[in-house]
């Protein structure tokens, strides 16, 4: 008896741990979502051409056909068409579309007449799944432009590293600079006597110290 009252005591309130757990759930999403909604509206719509390093808000759409791209490669899912005024082909870029499905790397190996602007278009195999897709706004970074590898950003370790570098020089910049303004310790001035000697009567080397007569002191 005791366990058919406690039963339904014990589900009622696993029920509305359940809604709690399911509301919060969704409203969490909901902020995230809207903060990162407010984050890609942050990198703005400037004009200016896409460097190494820098965040950037693009529009991505995807597609399904062809099999060759336009630097020659066969497609396969990591490969995104660019303007290439914007992104030539060799770039490299990190994505985030939010969805951690299409999130990663991807190099830039094909362009198309529709791809023009802050537009990204991703390959992906299965048509239906790139109709799904649909044109969303992402973030994109760019870790590479072009094929050129001096046109990359510098990684975590590379900045470290320059940056202790940097303060190195400028430790050793600053020691110098405060050894070159110290003023110069003066040189010793020997002493001189009443008659303008220094003090010291010369003497040859080895010649005995003159003795007092007895009867030459003073009495």
């Amino acid at each position: 008896m005791a366990f058919t009252l406690v039963s339904p005591a014990r589900r009622t309130l696993v029920a509305v741990v359940a809604t709690v757990a399911v509301a919060v759930s969704v409203y969490e999403t909901r902020m995230l979502d809207s903060g990162y909604g407010a984050w890609l509206n942050m990198l703005g719509e400037g004009d200016e051409k896409p460097g190494p390093g820098a965040h950037l808000a693009f529009d991505a759409t995807a597609y399904c056909k062809g099999s060759t791209t336009a630097a020659g490669v066969n497609v396969r899912r990591g490969i995104a068409a660019a303007d290439p005024t914007l992104l030539p082909v060799g770039s490299v870029v990190t994505l985030a579309t939010g969805d951690p499905e299409y999130n990663g790397v991807y190099t830039i190996m094909d362009t198309g007449p529709k791809v023009q602007g802050r537009v990204l278009d991703l390959y992906i195999w299965s048509c239906h799944e790139a109709l799904k897709f649909g044109r969303r706004r992402i973030e994109v970074t760019v870790l590479r432009l072009g094929w050129d590898p001096r046109a990359s950003s510098a990684s975590l370790i590379d900045r470290l590293f320059r940056r202790r570098e940097v303060a190195r020089r400028a430790a050793a910049s600053r020691e110098a600079q405060n050894e070159k303004a110290a003023p110069e310790a003066p040189a010793p001035v020997p002493a001189t006597d009443a008659n303008g000697g220094d003090g010291f009567e010369a003497m040859p080397l080895g010649a005995p110290e003159p003795v007092e007569a007895p009867g030459d002191s003073a009495n």
